[in-house]
């Protein structure tokens, strides 16, 4: 053991310190008043009921004719490799299509036209695509390699062998918070479009989402996931190129007369090179904040890494992994069906009903178009391609904490020695387990999402929690910076808390982040004094955050007192850095990583 390693009871102090980061950035700080919601609930009603029996037909022939296929595809699962790696023998097109279904998931699939379709808005989120097309060709390249070296099951895995096991504990355990807080999301902003067809409550669309979910995981584990995402990723590409022609056919003129109309409303408005650090769609935010995002979701989340490990090899991973860039073809699709929405109703106003749930929520203008717009079956397709990202977003969570759960508690603590079969049927109960969970979160992201502007800096808020950190143990693990894992029991903290101290700058939030550094601080006298200058790197890190939860700067234009924000892409590198430099710098040296 290293001079200055912390105790065990002080090393799940500092864990304790990290989970209660994250629960006081999901749970204790949603503020902001009421929505007035009278007459949604008539007006939803009113639009649901144009959503035909044939409709829904559509879905119900699309729900068993996936669960019948992807369960043959799957096949038997008898064994742990089979269960969680699928055997090691998918092909990589199917992974792709997996890969591009999970991370696309209902929320762009709904939020990408609405940004369009919204006051101001136009096409500078694709500029992001440009950071996340180039972040993939370093998974394939650099990142992949390191995982094929051996047979793992998870980047945390890797990370554990190279920094030591408490390692992989933590950042299995930021995987856990990051995939409640981020996929949670995920699942009610679908919920809340398909309130638009069922007319029900949120909780009750969640649940149909969760279920549906479970089943599929349970049925056949990753491989039956990753087939029925390929086959949800071939129906909502089919799905967006029918909206998008069917939005260009409802308007006189055609595609070019949707292009005129909307280019000369300012909607086809691409690149944005403003420096402004609180504009998110911005090139600089695509080409830094979201190449950090993608490298953390794509090369460091088990979510969407388990994927790459079900390839045959290093070359089919790396193929699966930069032909899923596509993905942001789809995106730019329906950044163009936004345009053709906006010019539609433009000509043809939104009824009384449509305009009431609208204004409540502008995230359904898609939905509603849907639904209202769209002739029989055909809307009922779109609809269950919006089902589908729902599904595919979830089920792929499951695989992924399941398995995990598996690694890091069930089979160390309870049934070390235990058979192949036995983890298989351990897995099933487990991923029920966790399907309740995360279904119960979704349904409290009702209450979380009246503190955000909208819907997409909510579904991204909740994964930049976790994911710099995710991405800054990587880093140390994977660079020739030979350091141990000793300085991670402060980074890992200092991070989350650095992305809290950025969203929240209320009363609570600002107590929060002063208990929490000093806890911090405390924690690196007791343990760190025979290395003063590592106190005092701890005590610097602090007191930044410190002052980006509390210090006001010139006051708006309006009067109001301002803080220190920043655009939602900058959380990610900023959370990537303090959990790096201060793992590097509290770190001991070692002869070499791992």
């Amino acid at each position: 053991m290293y001079p200055g390693r912390l105790c065990g009871r002080c090393r799940f102090r500092a864990l304790m310190v990290l989970f209660a980061t994250a629960s006081f950035a999901a749970v204790g700080v949603a503020q902001g008043g009421e929505i007035e919601a009278v007459g949604v609930d008539a007006a939803l009603d009113e639009i649901s009921s144009n959503f035909t029996r044939y409709d829904w037909l559509v879905i119900a022939a699309y729900l068993a004719f996936t669960t019948v296929l992807g369960g043959l595809l799957a096949g038997r699962q008898t064994s742990m490799k089979d269960f969680f790696l699928g055997g090691r023998k998918l092909p990589w097109p199917a992974v792709c299509g997996s890969i591009i279904a999970t991370e696309l998931s209902a929320a762009t699939f709904l939020i990408a036209p609405a940004i369009v379709f919204s006051q101001g808005g136009d096409m500078t989120y694709i500029q992001l695509a440009l950071g996340t097309i180039l972040a993939r060709f370093v998974i394939g390249y650099f990142f992949i390699p390191v995982y094929y070296k051996r047979e793992i099951y998870s980047p945390y895995d890797y990370m554990g062998n190279q920094l030591g096991s408490r390692v992989q504990n933590i950042t299995t355990g930021l995987f856990m918070v990051g995939g409640i807080l981020a996929q949670g999301a995920r699942v009610y902003i679908a919920a809340k479009a398909l309130q638009v067809i069922t007319g029900t409550d949120i909780a009750t669309s969640i649940i149909i989402i969760g279920a549906v979910s479970v089943c599929w995981t349970i049925m056949g584990g990753i491989a039956t996931v990753i087939w029925t995402d390929a086959i949800q990723f071939l129906l909502f590409t089919a799905g967006a190129i029918v909206a998008l022609i069917f939005a260009a056919s409802a308007v006189d003129g055609g595609m070019a007369g949707v292009l005129s109309e909307a280019y000369h409303a300012g909607k086809l408005r691409v690149v944005n090179l403003s420096f402004n650090p609180k504009e998110a769609y911005t090139l600089w935010c695509g080409l830094i904040g979201f190449s950090c995002l993608t490298l953390a979701s794509h090369g460091t989340d088990q979510l969407l890494v388990q994927r790459m490990f079900t390839c045959k090899n290093e070359a089919a991973a790396r193929k699966a992994i930069i032909w899923s860039g596509l993905s942001q073809v789809l995106t730019w699709l329906l950044l163009l069906v936004g345009a053709g929405i906006f010019v539609y109703y433009k000509h043809t106003p939104l009824t009384a009903s449509e305009q009431v749930v609208v204004d409540n929520d502008s995230m359904k203008i898609f939905a509603i178009y849907i639904v209202d717009v769209m002739p029989p079956l055909l809307s009922g397709l779109l609809m269950a391609a919006i089902f589908a990202a729902a599904i595919s977003t979830l089920d792929s969570l499951l695989a992924a904490l399941s398995q995990s759960t598996i690694a890091i508690l069930y089979k160390p603590f309870f049934k070390p020695e235990a058979s192949d079969k036995h983890y298989v049927r351990a897995s099933r109960v487990i991923v029920l387990i966790w399907g309740v969970l995360v279904t119960a979160f979704a349904i409290y992201c009702d209450v979380l999402a009246r503190s955000y502007a909208d819907l997409i800096q909510f579904a991204l808020a909740m994964a930049a929690y976790t994911y710099g950190a995710l991405l800054g143990v990587f880093l140390l693990a994977f660079l020739p910076t030979k350091r141990d894992d000793l300085g991670l029991m402060w980074g890992v903290p200092l991070s989350m808390l650095t992305v809290f101290a950025l969203n929240w700058h209320q009363r609570i939030p600002q107590l929060i982040v002063l208990v929490v550094g000093m806890i911090l601080i405390i924690q690196a006298i007791r343990h760190l004094r025979q290395s003063p200058q590592k106190i005092l790197y701890v005590a610097l890190a602090v007191a930044i955050v410190t002052i980006i939860s509390i210090v006001v700067i010139p006051k708006t234009p309006d009067g109001d007192p301002a803080h220190i924000t920043l655009a939602w892409p900058w959380h990610f590198p900023i959370g990537t850095a303090m959990t790096f430099i201060i793992g590097h710098l509290v770190g001991n040296k070692t002869a070499s990583p791992g």
